[in-house]
């Protein structure tokens, strides 16, 4: 365990996480993200993301099913390298296209 813990704070329409998500604090951030995830769409950044294992992957697919149950649209901007490479090991890559800015 690295004793860090990562959190989830709203910068305007977007979430950030920062710090690392591994099956340390999965979790409790499956249950944070789910309390504060209430938009019909969520972009969730995790370029402060700072070590991130398998269960991340996991974490995102989670939020992207229950978003869908809900209505909502998940989009994931600057996954890591080492995520974007395990998506791609596993074919699903495609859902974890980086959202395109605009100007709204």
């Amino acid at each position: 365990m690295n004793g860090q813990s990562a959190r989830i704070v709203r910068d305007g329409g977007v979430y950030r996480i920062s710090g690392p998500i591994t099956m340390d604090n999965v979790e409790g951030l499956l249950q944070e993200g789910r309390r504060l995830f209430q938009d019909g769409q969520v972009t969730v950044d995790l370029a402060a993301v700072e070590e991130a294992d398998s269960s991340a992957l996991s974490l995102l697919l989670q939020w992207m099913r229950d978003g869908s149950g809900q209505g909502r649209r998940m989009l994931f901007a600057n996954l890591p390298t080492g995520l974007q490479s395990l998506a791609g090991l596993y074919g699903i890559d495609d859902l974890f296209a980086s959202p395109t800015a605009t100007n709204d």
